[in-house]
């Protein structure tokens, strides 16, 4: 899928540069493969704002989409590349021969019609899947599982794949789209071939309503605000140091790790990304 770029006709259209949509199908998603998506707009159970800058946007229809691939053995043909308003990735529609119908991420390459087939008897193609076991190293892979038959949980954004580097006894190492490798069991699931959509990351909205369309709301930087709303507030004119950046109830937002050095997953990391 390419991009394309307006003729400045107006200010919308100047920096806007979108997706031309020229793999996909052109046809209506499977409703019987889709739901209604419960909107929260950021707010719990008690009405609070627990999610800053979410908020309105057009209604969407969540798809249902088929991340443990576990009819194992038997073959499906792809029936269509769909859009997805709820992910960067696009979909595949699958016919499966016993007459059920399922919805993958569409991995780069996979053309309607292509027939498609999951368990330690695939083949290595892409839009296969198969155990860690089964594949050949250096295939990448997308869609991986943390848990053997619980689902893929990790690669899954528009144009993301990991690499298969080597396999150690009930382990095999991958090497993740930030750099990191980590250790997986040899049976757990992953799908050949890399995510589609890779032009994703190129687009740009071109004004601040495709924005608001999205669901996501304005953003205020903190130094913007007076005192009694923001830490960095305040202050006459423009400061400039004076305080490390911090969130609104005076969390410090940089130079802290994030991650749990207790996590039992630690001893699984390999090595850390950059």
């Amino acid at each position: 899928m390419g991009l394309k770029s307006y003729k400045p006709r107006t200010p919308g259209l100047r920096f806007r540069i979108s997706p031309t949509f020229d793999e996909l199908s052109g046809v209506r998603p499977e409703r019987r493969l889709t739901e209604a998506k419960h909107r929260t707009a950021g707010r719990n159970n008690a009405g609070r704002i627990t999610t800053r800058h979410h908020g309105g946007g057009a209604k969407r229809r969540y798809r249902l989409i088929d991340f443990k691939r576990d009819k194992i053995g038997i073959p499906a043909r792809v029936a269509s590349i769909e859009y997805d308003p709820n992910r960067s990735a696009n979909l595949a529609l699958l016919n499966y021969v016993d007459g059920e119908k399922r919805y993958i991420l569409a991995p780069a390459g996979l053309a309607v019609g292509a027939l498609l087939l999951s368990g330690p008897d695939a083949e290595p193609n892409v839009g296969n899947a198969l155990p860690l076991a089964k594949i050949p190293l250096g295939l990448t892979v997308h869609n991986l599982e943390l848990v053997p038959g619980a689902g893929g949980r990790l690669v899954r954004s528009a144009g993301n794949g990991a690499q298969l580097m080597s396999r150690e006894g009930d382990y095999a190492n991958v090497r993740m789209p930030s750099g990191e490798i980590r250790r997986f069991r040899v049976n757990c699931l992953a799908t050949v071939g890399q995510v589609g959509n890779s032009d994703w990351s190129g687009t740009k909205l071109g004004k601040a309503g495709r924005k608001r369309w999205l669901g996501i709301r304005p953003t205020v930087r903190g130094v913007a605000m007076n005192p009694v709303d923001h830490p960095m507030g305040g202050g006459e004119g423009r400061t400039s140091g004076g305080g490390q950046p911090r969130s609104p109830w005076g969390q410090l937002a940089k130079a802290g790790k994030t991650r749990n050095p207790r996590k039992q997953s630690a001893k699984l990391i390999v090595k850390r990304r950059k």
